[in-house]
């Protein structure tokens, strides 16, 4: 019963746009807002994120999103973005599953209003979007090739090395990984090569720093997928550091400027706070305060009770909608559900004596990925969390609804309402 009335003293209400005005005033002058999701396929999620982001670019002048997708994907939304074609097309164009995660009602409605944002800005002011991820190895790779031969054609035979390296596994990062646990040979030493010319000889320009980047993603995709293979957490900490060090280029990139970082809750929330920690395992949350400092970054996360979600049974599996199931008993969800309003946002206050206890108290925390299999939620889908230690700032919705792809858009689905009537 304490717990259920600390609970309902700490909400906040969270029903329409000017109910973020408490976070705001939280996020103050920091630098980095890293908002976070507990799963990549609810709208719910989506919606109050972009509102959120729009008020940090609106109001507190935010230059760039990072988010946690494919650095050439999200490099053509940022060219629509900022003025280069239509952003509807750059939103549509993802094409490697999980295509729902970025090529959805909710992301392009967010593009149509940045790019509508950006054209009453000069150029130098225009606020970008950019991907954080290590996934993309072959079409980062394709598009250095393409950057050599047009701009640093003294360097096209280092890129081709590394290219045909990867071409004798064909174009699939997985099968090299897989190779490399059984045979000596690498494509490191090419891919160390090509990286140390482009960042010798790139310039400082926005498309130099888009072909350097290129080169950092294939360096880190090729050391990550060599980790995959050998198991443990070496392969989600090399995910989660390259993250935290493409946020890092990028604010270099914009001088400084303020970022806003979109991404699941299991990056964006401290590791530290976690029972991934016990396990070896860092993450951009904690990476973010480690090197920039707990008053420069703020903490975002989300969580809810029930609902439905989008995702897939297996990788590269169809993607449905599937229920979201009652939360467990005794998780933050189910304590939530219990003592809290159906919409209510939590600002955590600053260690001492006047914080609720149920901040510094272990919960278990429900985390959804691509992958769901709803009839075993309960037993796969929940982190020992501190929730106050793990996040500055929570969005609680208790009921929730699928993202709306763009792509083979499930039978039924219907077009988003928009914020914040849909909320």
């Amino acid at each position: 019963m304490a717990v259920a009335q600390e609970i309902r003293r700490s909400a906040l209400p969270l029903e329409a746009s000017g109910d973020l005005d408490p976070l705001l005033a939280r996020i103050g002058d920091a630098r980095h807002v890293l908002i976070g999701e507990a799963s990549h396929g609810t709208h719910d999620f989506y919606a109050w994120r972009a509102e959120l982001t729009r008020r940090l670019i609106a109001e507190k002048d935010f230059r760039f999103v990072g988010v946690e997708g494919d650095w050439p994907d999200c490099d053509r939304i940022h060219r629509a973005v900022t003025g280069d074609g239509p952003p509807d097309e750059a939103v549509y164009a993802f094409s490697r599953w999980p295509t729902f995660m970025w090529a959805n009602q909710e992301v392009k409605e967010f593009c149509r209003w940045l790019r509508d944002w950006n054209d009453a800005l000069p150029p130098q002011r225009r606020v970008g979007f950019h991907g954080l991820d290590v996934y993309s190895l072959w079409d980062s790779l394709l598009a250095v090739r393409s950057y050599a031969q047009h701009h640093l054609p003294e360097q096209a035979d280092t890129v081709l090395r590394a290219l045909h390296c990867f071409e004798a596994y064909g174009h699939d990062p997985q099968r090299y990984g897989l190779a490399t646990r059984l045979l000596p040979d690498t494509c490191e030493d090419e891919v160390v090569g090509m990286l140390t010319a482009l960042r010798r000889e790139a310039p400082g320009d926005e498309e130099g720093f888009a072909a350097r980047q290129n080169a950092e993603v294939v360096a880190g995709a090729e050391e990550y997928y060599r980790a995959m293979m050998r198991g443990g957490p070496d392969s989600w900490n090399l995910r989660d550091i390259h993250m935290a060090d493409t946020l890092d280029r990028l604010t270099g990139f914009y001088d400084g400027a303020k970022s806003v970082v979109w991404a699941h809750n299991t990056h964006i929330g401290d590791a530290r706070a976690t029972d991934m920690a016990a396990a070896g395992m860092t993450n951009l949350g904690q990476l973010a305060r480690e090197r920039h400092g707990e008053d420069t970054v703020v903490l975002v996360g989300f969580g809810t009770h029930r609902g439905t979600v989008i995702a897939g049974h297996a990788w590269d599996a169809p993607a449905e909608i599937m229920p979201v199931p009652s939360a467990r008993p005794g998780s933050l969800e189910d304590l939530l559900h219990t003592a809290a309003p159906n919409r209510a946002l939590f600002v955590v206050p600053p260690p001492g004596a006047d914080r609720p206890a149920w901040y510094d108290a272990p919960v278990k925390h429900r985390a959804i990925g691509v992958v769901y299999h709803p009839e075993r939620d309960r037993l796969r889908n929940y982190v020992t969390t501190v929730p106050g230690r793990r996040y500055d700032a929570f969005l609680w919705l208790d009921e929730t609804t699928a993202l709306h792809p763009l792509h083979g858009e499930p039978p039924g689905e219907t077009e988003p309402e928009t914020f914040p009537s849909a909320l």
